[in-house]
């Protein structure tokens, strides 16, 4: 027997492969699959099941794709409702992979369907769980994304008692696989670890400590922040299927011109330049959004762009596949070309180009006393703002930027500085601006962490909204 966990940090998500005997599975895969086959094949395995704990809000899987590739049987637990053939699990249903089994234990309470799969070795001892979003390392599913007509203080009481009744009563020693890790919205306090033990998790994991259903009710649902806007698109997108990952290639691996790609952008397109952020504040193509993809591009991407928009890309030369996997992964389908060339080619092109000013905190301290004009923009969660920012800052986090009437709250007159925690958002927030024909844009190199540095700088704890603008 063997269990690899494949971890992707742009999405903070883990799905799990497992053989034994010349047989595989695959729990929670990713949308695209070339990694599982690879698998498969160096272990001369044949993949018998794709166990899909529940309907995924943060990414599209991969079940229907490695299901066509391989004749996979899809596994869903109870309550599950699919548009395509899959084996719906009964409680407890025990399933033959080589010499071990793995039983399906429903738990819903992240969702309805919600199931894990306790695995148990050649001797027939229960060995690891594959938790999904039910528990993870500190923390357990949030209670309030794709669950129907049912409130999420209703579906925390359910959790309740799937926890107690099925996952705590389990040995300590039993290894917890669980599906995400630390950065994920699909969570509020997940720990640096990405796998743990039951044991562990009964004595640190602060939603388990819960002495009654009240308290476990409100431990979980309070503090929770606003799951991005693609969570339930991706969930129905999960549930009733999917374009295939080959087709959506085959749109988006096209090269364009400069002139092929203004026309595009002429005809409603909208252009994504994925160059780190650093790359993109010195020189982009006009009204391009930056989303680079040395950040959690994927979320950010699923949370800013529409997921049926017809998109063009601007990409580092090489990873213009990379970029539409990455897209493709929060379901992002609609990409109908690339600058070939890259960024480069424009320019040699001697097409018009746009810029971001990029300012070091030493300088924008200066300025702060002498700049009259000067409005900050903190785009951070507003979680983050309360905990302290620059002294007169407006807080207008990175995703409603998209709304105009927001953007429209900003003076054309004044002189705009811009900053995130550390400089990916700021630069995202930065290109929204200019999109939207706010020009005179500066972004804070290094963000609140390098500012809060500066002894020059007050840092203060009143909020302040853009309302008050």
């Amino acid at each position: 027997m063997e269990i690899k966990q494949l971890y992707t940090p742009c999405l903070s998500e883990a799905a799990y492969f497992i053989v034994s005997n010349g047989e595989a599975a695959v729990v929670d895969p990713l949308r695209d699959v070339d990694a599982y086959l690879e698998l498969a094949k160096s272990h001369n395995a044949t993949i018998k099941y794709i166990f899909e704990t529940h309907f995924h809000a943060d990414f599209v899987s991969g079940h229907l794709e490695l299901a066509g590739k391989t004749g996979a049987e899809i596994v869903f637990g109870p309550d599950a409702k699919a548009g395509f053939k899959i084996h719906q699990a009964t409680d407890n249903e025990v399933f033959h992979l080589g010499d071990i089994t793995i039983k399906a234990m429903h738990t819903p309470g992240h969702t309805l369907e919600s199931t894990c799969y306790l695995l148990s070795d050649e001797q027939g001892t229960p060995h690891c769980i594959f938790t999904g979003d039910t528990l993870f390392v500190g923390d357990v599913g949030r209670p309030d994304l794709f669950s129907g007509n049912l409130s999420k203080e209703e579906l925390a009481s359910i959790m309740f008692d799937s926890l107690n009744e099925k996952i705590k009563p389990l040995a300590d020693s039993i290894i917890v696989y669980p599906g995400h890790g630390p950065g994920s919205a699909c969570g509020k306090n997940l720990g640096s670890e990405t796998f743990s033990t039951i044991g562990a998790q009964k004595a640190t994991n602060y939603a388990l400590q819960a002495k009654d259903r009240t308290e476990f009710v409100a431990a979980i649902t309070t503090g929770l922040n606003a799951p991005p806007a693609y969570f339930p698109l991706n969930a129905k997108i999960n549930s009733r299927g999917y374009e295939s990952l080959d087709e959506v290639y085959k749109k988006g691996m096209v090269a364009l011109t400069p002139t092929e790609l203004q026309l595009k952008a002429a005809d409603g397109a909208w252009i994504l330049d994925t160059r780190p952020s650093t790359v993109f504040t010195t020189g982009f193509v006009p009204g391009s959004i930056s989303i680079g993809l040395d950040g959690r591009f994927a979320e950010w991407a699923g949370s800013l762009l529409p997921l049926r928009q017809e998109l063009v890309l601007v990409t580092e030369i090489g990873k213009e596949k990379e970029t539409i996997t990455r897209l493709a992964r929060v379901g992002i389908d609609n990409i109908t070309g690339y600058l070939d060339g890259g960024y480069e080619a424009w320019v040699a092109a001697g097409e018009p180009h746009d810029m971001i000013i990029d300012i070091e905190p030493d300088e924008f301290a200066m300025d702060i006393p002498h700049d009259p004009k000067m409005e900050i923009i903190d785009v951070r969660k507003a979680t983050e703002f309360d905990g302290g920012h620059v002294k007169g800052a407006i807080n207008m986090p990175v995703d409603t930027l998209m709304d105009p009437a927001e953007v429209a709250m900003i003076e054309d007159d004044k002189n705009i500085y811009v900053h995130c925690a550390g400089g990916y958002r700021s630069v995202i927030a930065a290109s929204l601006l200019k999109r939207q024909g706010i020009d005179n844009v500066r972004n804070v190199l290094g963000g609140f962490g390098k500012i809060k540095q500066q002894k020059n700088i007050s840092v203060t704890y009143a909020v302040k909204s853009p309302a008050e603008l």
